[in-house]
């Protein structure tokens, strides 16, 4: 039997809450996201503001260049993430087989339904419309690969028409029409189709999808290893893939653009001290420890490097986060060069331990302790005492009912001071 799975799409979801926030916005180019003299970014645009060319993930000094008549509204993610809890739990009312893919956009797996996947996708349109306000549109299909393109080209088709509303489009590829609808298609709608494989694909004489369909699979292989063969049974229109209704975290982190381009070492610390503290707080909130520690830094020239480092023992404590952070921007950051964008991430969870830290071991009075060189210090973490445990959590529920701002660092204060 075939599978019936759709995929859901909320259109211009940002812009859709705010302007339930403030309807004068309704009509009206506008972009969330942060103010351009603060090297903002684009996070979403209304769709009379696409109509100039904004788009999402642009600088926000472009977008108004293209649109000088944009209105900027600042994001409010507190606000979008209640939101999607409310589109979610309506989808959980007709299935618990829903895998959320991001604050915006989730497959569902319809299949012991009766009613058909075309029915499920209108009422599931109809009441979002009606019970949020919000407008959403939907790719239905046999697997998952079919019905994201099949979202993508609805959508698509839907703003050709140039009402500037958002498309609210549902596009059904029936089963046995997966390779015929996706034939047509450029190769770069497949996944794990980026621009350097399309070209490679291109170099072959491959410009769509149906080309990569009729083209020889152990050829594919050869050329592009496992995922030549990938590509290959896509474009078939396979995909065998089941939903991950429990989606685990795979990394926390947090970054910041910088007003203006940073060479000050001190400013760059205190900065990764926030970040660290930020990152921390969350892996406890989740009950999440991790091995590696990354950073991320931007030149003024854009270029990007991200660096990273391996720790002995999963850590969610800070201060071994910032050691690490630290090591890390000491090591790969010429002294001469100025920094745009800094971040710091924890990732590779494993379960927590109960392993006393090389610090709490007991040491027979017989024998010394263990000495460690000073520069290996932050790949050996230690694992927080019962009363850093309490601390911490003593300033996070602080911090939870009075603000953000209740606890603060003493750099963070005399920095405020002068």
């Amino acid at each position: 039997m075939s599978r019936k799975i759709l995929h859901l799409d909320l259109d211009a979801f940002f812009c859709c809450v705010e302007e339930l926030r403030d309807p004068a916005l309704r009509g009206k180019p506008f972009a969330v996201g942060g103010r351009p003299e603060q090297r903002g970014v684009v996070a979403s645009c209304s769709y009379a503001a696409r109509r100039f060319g904004v788009r999402s993930a642009m600088p926000m000094s472009r977008a108004v260049r293209l649109c000088p008549d944009l209105l900027i509204v600042p994001h409010d993610f507190k606000a979008y993430r209640a939101m999607s809890a409310k589109v979610m739990a309506i989808l959980h009312q007709y299935t618990p087989l829903v895998e959320q893919i991001s604050i915006d956009e989730a497959f569902l797996d319809v299949t012991d339904l009766v009613e058909s996947a075309e029915q499920i996708a209108r009422t599931l349109q109809r009441r979002i419309n009606a019970e949020l306000q919000l407008s959403c549109s939907l790719g239905v299909a046999t697997n998952k690969l079919v019905a994201k393109i099949a979202n993508n080209i609805g959508k698509d088709a839907k703003k050709k028409d140039a009402s500037g509303n958002p498309p609210n489009a549902i596009m059904v590829v029936a089963a046995g029409d997966e390779a015929r609808f996706l034939a047509p298609l450029a190769t770069n709608e497949l996944w794990g189709v980026g621009p350097k494989t399309a070209e490679q694909l291109a170099a072959l004489g491959i410009q769509t999808i149906g080309d990569i369909a009729r083209y020889s699979e152990k050829a594919l292989t050869k050329q592009f290893g496992k995922n030549g063969h990938d590509l290959w049974l896509h474009a078939q229109g396979i995909d065998d893939r089941r939903l991950e209704t429990d989606r685990e975290t795979k990394s926390v982190s947090r970054e910041t653009t910088f007003v203006h381009d940073v060479r000050d070492s001190a400013i760059l610390r205190r900065t990764l001290e926030t970040l660290c503290d930020d990152v921390s707080r969350q892996l406890h909130k989740e009950k999440l420890r991790g091995t590696t520690i990354k950073i991320k830094l931007r030149w003024s020239d854009f270029r990007t490097l991200t660096r990273q480092t391996t720790l002995i023992t999963p850590t969610d404590n800070e201060a071994e986060i910032l050691k690490a952070a630290m090591r890390l921007l000491d090591q790969h950051r010429p002294p001469q060069n100025a920094v745009r964008l800094l971040g710091v991430g924890v990732s590779h969870f494993v379960e927590p331990t109960t392993q006393l830290s090389l610090w709490e071991v007991p040491v027979s009075t017989n024998e010394p302790p263990p000495t460690v060189a000073h520069d290996e210090m932050p790949l050996l973490p230690n694992v927080p005492s019962a009363k850093q445990e309490k601390l911490r959590s003593a300033l996070d529920a602080l911090r939870s009912r009075f603000g953000e701002q209740t606890v603060k660092r003493a750099s963070e204060l005399k920095n405020e001071d002068g």
